[in-house]
């Protein structure tokens, strides 16, 4: 099992994936890139909720929320990276729903209509695929190759990858200056 250490965003987003060798970049992609933007959703969502839930803490109806944005948001938090412990797909978009159904349940009690969670999460800046690279040792890995034809057949390698919009050209340095 190869450990990946994948950074994304200003710093604040990382996380460890673990994969095989011999999975594609494609699939890596797809996965890390979900995985990035379901860790930003889930702490934009509680920085978001946050003065509406402090408003009405210790009222009851609105504790399951409060509950479901905790456990999220720990489960989603960079501090998983010291501890060891690898971000699953499938248990941060049970985060993600369980956070949404909860909502649905309270928002009413927050002064929100229903329609309210999708407008949250309009200002958020997700990663897109088809514009992400990904980025090791300094290196792109390119698309359409497996993990294998970067860092080797080891199964125990650890490495690190950077989750990044396409870096454009430098300008032409050539551009009309005279000698």
């Amino acid at each position: 099992m190869v450990r990946i250490h994948v950074k994304h965003g200003d710093g604040d987003g990382e996380f460890l994936y673990d994969t095989e060798t011999t999975s594609t970049i494609d699939e890596i992609a797809e996965d890390t890139i979900e995985i990035a933007n379901l860790q930003l959703k889930i702490q934009y969502l509680a920085v978001e909720f946050e003065p509406q839930l402090s408003k009405l803490q210790g009222d009851t109806k609105v504790m399951p929320l409060v509950r479901a944005l905790s456990e999220a948001t720990s489960y989603a938090s960079k501090d998983q990276v010291r501890h060891s412990k690898p971000l699953s797909l499938y248990v941060l978009r049970d985060h993600k729903r369980s956070i949404e159904k909860e909502f649905l349940v309270t928002y009413s009690v927050m002064g929100l209509s229903s329609s309210d969670l999708q407008p949250f999460l309009s200002d958020l800046q997700l990663l897109e695929e088809n514009t992400v690279q990904l980025l090791w040792a300094g290196k792109e890995l390119t698309r359409g190759g497996k993990l294998c034809d970067f860092i080797g057949r080891n199964e125990k390698t650890k490495i690190v990858i950077r989750l990044q919009p396409p870096v454009p050209p430098p300008p032409s340095l050539s551009g009309g200056e005279n000698s």
